[in-house]
Order: structure tokens, then sequence, then C-alpha cells
């Protein structure tokens, strides 16, 4: 289903099976821009199975200027043990730089915040890199605050393994 924005040129759609590609070149140029696509393992194949498998786990929006892509924003669930609701994290939100500085980022963080709304989500939040000053001021352009006392931990790769064999 397409959803019409007050962007006349830009609509908005749920990523589909046969998008696999195009999120993952996606996926590809934003890890290029945060000068991180040494750490992209992605394929299709897992994408596939995440995105549209049986056990998905995370949903995707794409936005199309004059139907072609341009943007996207791959989002899941988490939960507020405090607030006892879920919420919703952006893992990534991508416009193509050659469409930036149209709005398109802020319909689509609109209408994720729209989809927050709806399922009763107590909380819409994402990670920034703190270098994309960029991004930053324009986070703080909608309201967004940092939570900057705390720090994000992450165990990955063998400590990983080693951390469950633990079990």
């Amino acid at each position: 289903m397409r959803i019409s924005t007050q962007l006349k040129n830009l609509t908005i759609r749920e990523g589909a099976e046969n998008d696999v590609p195009l999120i993952l070149s996606f996926i590809r140029e934003l890890a290029e821009y945060e000068k991180l696509l040494h750490e992209v393992v992605a394929d299709e194949s897992t994408l596939k199975e995440s995105l549209f498998g049986k056990r998905k786990v995370a949903e995707v929006i794409i936005g199309e200027w004059n139907e072609e892509p341009v943007s996207f924003a791959l989002y899941f669930h988490n939960f507020s043990t405090f607030l006892g609701r879920p919420g919703l994290y952006l893992e990534d939100l991508y416009v193509k730089p050659e469409f930036r500085g149209k709005g398109i980022g802020k319909v689509m963080l609109s209408y994720l915040a729209k989809i927050a709304i709806d399922r009763n989500c107590g909380r819409f939040e994402w990670w920034v890199l703190d270098w994309n000053t960029p991004a930053l001021n324009f986070y703080r352009s909608i309201g967004a605050v940092s939570m900057d006392e705390w720090t994000v931990q992450r165990v990955t790769g063998k400590a990983l393994e080693s951390l469950a064999k633990e079990f």
C-alpha cells in the first residue's frame, strides 16, 4: 500500500520481499556514508529471512520520490519495563544524498512516530553517530533529546560465543 504524504512527490510504502536487493543497497550506502562499510556482513538471504521469514524481527518502509526509491527506514519493537509498554526502535534511516534537504527524512520519522502512537508505544528511539552533526542538528530541531547519561554496551562475535558458553 502506498501512502501519500504532505510532500506531493513523496510516497511511503511498506517494504516487500522483492525489495530485499534494494534494502541491502540502501544499507550499504548508509554504511559507506558512516564509514562502516567494512562491517556490513548482511546479505540478501539473511535480510529476506529476518524481514519476511517465519519469524520476522524487523520492518521496513521505503520512501519513493516520483516512484523512484530514495529512502528507507528499518525498525523494530523493543520494550520498556519502566513504562510497561513497547517502544519503537529505528535501526536505520537513510535518504540518498541528492534527495536530502527536501523534508523526506522528517516525513519518514513522522510516519514512524504515527506507527509508534498507533501501536501504543511509549518511546521512539534511535542512535546517531556523535560526529554526524547534520543529523544531530536535524534531530534536535524535531524535539529529540540526547540520552548522554546512557552508554551503549555490545557483545558480538567471539565474545558473544564465549559468553553463551558460560551457560
